[in-house]
């Protein structure tokens, strides 16, 4: 992209990656490919938090990244690519900017650096040395609950002065800083919420889009959320995002992305729930309320394109997604 300021905006979809048998299931990620394409997205981020990302191994992230170009390049719309990449090592983390310099990317979402606990002019000085390295633009990623130390306005108002940072999927859980961020930011610095839950308040606050998880789920719903806003309908744009608050809470109630790969998976968009360890595949109460909500929401739009097959591995008749 010569300018991604102006594309980093709307809904992003951060992948979740599909495993069978402990391999990276390539015929389901193309499917999932294809289908988001088709959906509204503005963006994918690849191997972050529910791209299971810290369990891939190098050259699986590398195949990951080149099928999904792959396959958008062989459709009709193509989107930008985020490639997540964390690591509490500055000197490590810029070889991996090197060994991923040449990969068909946009650029990369970066967490603070985990476990360490530095202070912020430790975190000041870790992106600015990886921006300065970096072959692509840098976002990045402001969640301290798995991080241990978030990053303070202070700290990102500075680091979004750097010409090779570009914006911030914020998760910083604090509606208060949110807000002064997007007050105080410069032009251009983009900013986009990924708690799920809080979609609608951040866009109504002033925030660029979202990073969401539960957007696998009723994306072309979640996409609406947004621009109704932009068109200037807010009440249109609450009465969309009643129709999925619930998916954020409920594709959480146990840690993700378990719950969202079991309901795609009951779905056809994937043929496996499996998830790596230490993660595990949802418990059976969950299952439970899940393919409840599934059913109901199945019959709820029944009146749609008609399903044409029904999973036969399943415990419930489920349809299986064409694409």
């Amino acid at each position: 992209m010569t300018d991604l300021r102006t594309h980093m905006h709307g809904l992003w979809l951060p992948l979740v990656t599909p495993f069978r048998d402990g391999r990276l299931d390539e015929t389901s990620l193309r499917r999932l490919t294809r289908h988001y394409c088709t959906q509204g997205i503005d963006g994918f981020i690849l191997g972050a938090t529910s791209g299971e990302g810290m369990t891939l191994r190098d050259a699986e992230l590398e195949r990951l990244v080149a099928i999904v170009r792959d396959e958008m390049a062989a459709g009709r719309r193509s989107v930008p690519i985020g490639l997540g990449l964390s690591g509490a090592d500055t000197s490590r983390m810029k070889e991996r900017l090197d060994e991923t310099a040449h990969w068909p990317i946009d650029f990369y979402l970066i967490a603070s650096p985990y476990y360490v606990r530095p202070s912020q002019r430790g975190i000041l000085a870790h992106f600015e040395a990886l921006a300065d390295h970096a072959a692509w633009p840098l976002a990045l990623y402001n969640i301290p609950y798995r991080c241990a130390v978030g990053i303070t306005n202070q700290t990102l108002l500075r680091l979004a002065e750097h010409p090779n940072i570009i914006g911030l999927k914020d998760c910083g859980a604090s509606r208060e800083q949110s807000i002064a961020l997007l007050r105080d930011r410069p032009q251009g610095f983009r900013v986009l919420t990924g708690e799920d839950a809080n979609y609608f308040e951040a866009l109504s606050d002033g925030a660029d889009g979202g990073i969401l998880l539960s957007a696998h789920l009723e994306t072309a719903t979640f996409a609406a959320v947004h621009a109704e806003l932009r068109r200037g309908n807010p009440d249109a744009a609450e009465a969309r995002w009643q129709e999925v608050a619930e998916l954020t809470r409920l594709l959480f109630a146990e840690p993700s992305p378990a719950p969202a790969k079991y309901w795609l998976w009951r779905s056809g968009l994937i043929d496996s729930p499996e998830v790596r360890l230490p993660m595990v595949e949802v418990s059976s109460e969950l299952a439970a309320t899940l393919d409840r909500e599934i059913e109901r929401r199945s019959e709820k739009s029944a009146y749609e394109e008609p399903l044409v097959a029904l999973r036969p591995d399943s415990h419930m008749a489920t349809p299986i997604m064409q694409t």
